[in-house]
């Protein structure tokens, strides 16, 4: 009788559902005595608790192995080389790990070559992202080759267990230390994603010396990131891990060559690259080479890993391309000016105060030239760089203009008699000209007007570091050099201006902050504008463009430092030259040495000059026959001018040095203002900028700008000019 469409035992369709079982039960039947069924059965069940036993040992056993291996030494392989990249994240220095290893942290996705990610997989692990750490069909197919061979032809060993051996290396080859690789890769395919397990063997797989990882070895052996490799360079990288000592190029090139075509021809048979292309890849010789790690930014580099600690990444606000352009401009021009000579140039961009670039020195590794010593730190004497700022105060207190006369003359303030370069004098000529020319007797008698405390408490409210002697307060001599500031409290200074009075405190090392930085107060607006315009006009060195920088000059005292300090609408840069010891250079003079550099250093930059900005609101353009009477001339303090029986103009109120209470003016909403003496008609002047005239009651309703610190001015019809400084709180 058929059993067809009949339902089988519950028994029955376990068994075929699951052979094992069937299987197992026949061959134990093999070995019972087939005429006692009951005996049989017996066995059977025996065997099975027995089969039982054995796996509860087994895993049991595999277990506690695992156990005694310890956690995995994850925290030790992520240690990375601490790399100091630029704004772009562009590699400009690494530092070699404590014991002289070059291992640098890499990304798959991002940093590295597809293509060679494409044969690194095909040549060491087709099954990477489907296996769980062992791939069995390459244990097996490496057992069967060492039994029918002889030898071992390939290792079995997965991408996951290469990962395994380079965290915990073991000298001896053997089943059991295969064993362990299996289980930590195991392990590590649990904890880790197959991302991770990537990243992390690019990291660590040997490439010969003390170089680690793939971005060591390419750019230790390329000169470059591997991120954009040549096919030949890929089957190389693929090649020298196998054996890293025995195919270093700097050693063994052809031994790293002929293990390079190995890889390519695997990649042809394989069907990764064709034919065509495997044979241009080696044709390309594989030269003795090894190149050292990049060194861009020393200095800043240094100084950022001494404040950021425990960081395996530390980015800068410089561009590479920038820094490596002028680095080489400084070392171009050092050695035209001699053996001692050293530069040092800084960059920043005005609008966010970054700096792009800072090269300490001409070379950092030449003793003779004191390379390491980071002269943009260094205070040295600025010369005359320091005259716009006077202009720009005599700008903003409004008792001069761009346009108006003033005297080169020999003058002497007590003992004092200041000279200027040449040992000439220009007679009269407008401030505008004073300026550009640098004349020293202008400078100071515009900087005894305001004051040289006033300028360098302003100097300091912006950020600059000014260097008195000992127990000296500030003189008029600091108009000429006689202070000393750092390149790079002058370069903010300077980008301040550029923004038109406001200083942004310079930042080099990148921040993830969307705060905005507090801006610091430096000259009004119209008056920052009013120093641009003028610095616009100077004459440039030979062969340069005019009106495109707006730069200044300087010369310390005996001939030992050169400046020159210029911006843009974009960027602001300043360079110094001179000797780190601060020995005299005969003929050392800022003109001559400083600003070529400065100006190629624009150039160097790669980007269009951008215009500066447009004049402020409430700026008054006019020619000197255009200015008000009072603006016409400069007159030192004290030179009044008298028309017959007039008093000297004076302010009566408010009073120099008073408090105002802001609710007393809550009624008119305005400051009285009243004078005595002088000759009308009178111009009233609120922190530089015409406020209106005095009336014929001698007074005026003026509107402070709001609490905090407010400079009245009032000049009369022949030019002489009262001044008080109120606060209204």
């Amino acid at each position: 009788m058929s059993d067809e469409g009949t339902t089988s035992p519950p028994s029955l369709r376990a068994e075929r559902s699951n052979p094992a079982p069937r299987a197992l039960r026949g061959l134990l039947h093999r070995f019972a005595p087939r005429h006692d069924g009951r005996r049989g059965r017996s066995l059977i069940k025996r065997a099975a608790i027995a089969v039982a036993a054995l796996v509860v040992v087994a895993i049991g056993s595999l277990a506690a192995y695992v156990a005694s291996l310890g956690p995995l030494p994850l925290d030790e392989a992520r240690k990375t080389s601490v790399t100091v990249v630029d704004r772009h994240c562009k590699l400009l220095r690494a530092y070699a790990m404590a014991d002289g290893r070059w291992r640098l942290p890499v990304d798959a996705t991002t940093g590295v070559d597809p293509r060679y990610l494409q044969q690194l997989l095909a040549y060491e692990d087709k099954r990477f992202w489907s296996h769980h750490g062992v791939d069995p069909l390459a244990v097996g197919r490496a057992a069967l080759q060492l039994v029918t061979r002889g030898h071992i032809v390939s290792g079995g060993s997965t991408i996951t267990m290469q990962l395994a051996r380079l965290m915990e290396p073991r000298r001896e080859r053997s089943l059991t230390a295969k064993l362990h690789q299996m289980v930590r890769a195991i392990e590590l395919e649990h904890r880790l994603s197959k991302q991770q397990i990537l990243d992390l063997y690019l990291a660590l797989a040997p490439y010969g010396g003390n170089l680690e990882g793939i971005r060591a070895a390419s750019i230790a052996y390329f000169g470059k990131e591997p991120k954009r490799l040549s096919l030949s360079e890929s089957a190389l990288l693929v090649a020298l891990p196998q054996s890293p000592e025995t195919r270093r190029l700097d050693r063994h090139p052809e031994a790293a060559q002929a293990a390079r075509n190995r890889v390519l021809a695997r990649m042809v048979e394989d069907g990764v690259v064709s034919a065509e292309d495997a044979a241009q890849a080696r044709a390309v010789p594989v030269h003795r080479q090894r190149r050292p790690m990049p060194i861009l930014a020393p200095h800043s580099a240094d100084q950022a890993t001494s404040a950021v600690k425990d960081s395996p990444v530390i980015r800068l606000t410089l561009d590479a391309g920038i820094q490596r352009a002028l680095e080489s401009l400084a070392r171009d021009r050092a050695l035209a000016l001699g053996p001692d000579i050293s530069i040092g140039i800084m960059a920043v961009d005005n609008e966010s105060g970054d700096v792009l670039a800072h090269v300490g020195s001409a070379d950092y590794f030449d003793d003779r030239r004191a390379g390491q010593v980071d002269m943009t730190r260094a205070v040295r004497s600025p010369g005359s760089t320091l005259k716009p700022f006077i202009y720009g105060l005599a700008f903003e207190d409004g008792f001069v203009h761009p346009e108006s006369l003033i005297d080169d003359r020999p003058v002497r303030f007590g003992v004092y008699a200041p000279e200027n370069f040449d040992m000439t004098f220009q007679g009269t000529v407008p401030v505008r000209k004073a300026l550009q020319l640098s004349l020293n007797v202008p400078a100071i008698e515009l900087l005894d007007r305001v004051g040289s405390s006033r300028l360098a408490s302003r100097l300091k409210q912006a950020g600059a570091g000014l260097v008195l002697p000992k127990d000296e307060a500030p003189g008029l001599a600091m108009g000429l050099g006689g202070v000393g500031i750092r390149l790079v409290d002058l370069v903010q200074l300077y980008s301040g201006v550029a923004r038109l009075g406001n200083v942004v405190p310079l930042q080099e090392i990148a921040s993830d902050s969307k705060a905005e930085r507090e801006t610091l107060r430096l000259m009004d607006k119209v008056a920052a504008w009013q120093v641009g315009n003028v610095l616009l006009g100077t004459p440039p060195p030979e062969n340069a463009v005019r009106n495109q920088i707006a730069f200044k000059t300087g010369t310390s005292y005996g001939y030992r430092d050169a400046w020159s300090v210029g911006f843009d609408g974009k960027i602001t840069i300043g360079v110094w030259v001179g000797r780190p010891d601060g020995a005299p250079v005969p003929g050392l003079i800022g003109r001559v040495a400083a600003a070529p550099v400065l100006f190629d250093a624009f150039a160097r930059t790669g980007q269009l000059r951008a215009a500066l900005p447009k004049p402020p609101r409430g700026t008054l353009i006019a020619s000197n026959a255009q200015l008000p009477l009072p603006l016409r001339r400069f007159r030192p303090a004290g030179d009044l001018v008298r028309a017959g029986s007039e008093q000297a103009l004076r302010i009566q109120f408010p009073l120099n040095g008073s408090r105002i209470d802001s609710i007393s003016q809550a009624s008119t909403g305005a400051l009285p203002v009243k004078v005595a003496g002088g000759v009308l008609p009178m111009t009233v002047m609120v922190n530089g900028i015409a406020a209106g005239e005095i009336d014929g009651r001698r007074q005026r309703l003026v509107a402070p700008p709001g609490p905090g610190f407010v400079r009245v001015t009032v000049m009369d019809a022949v030019g002489a000019a009262d001044t008080v400084v109120v606060r209204i709180q």
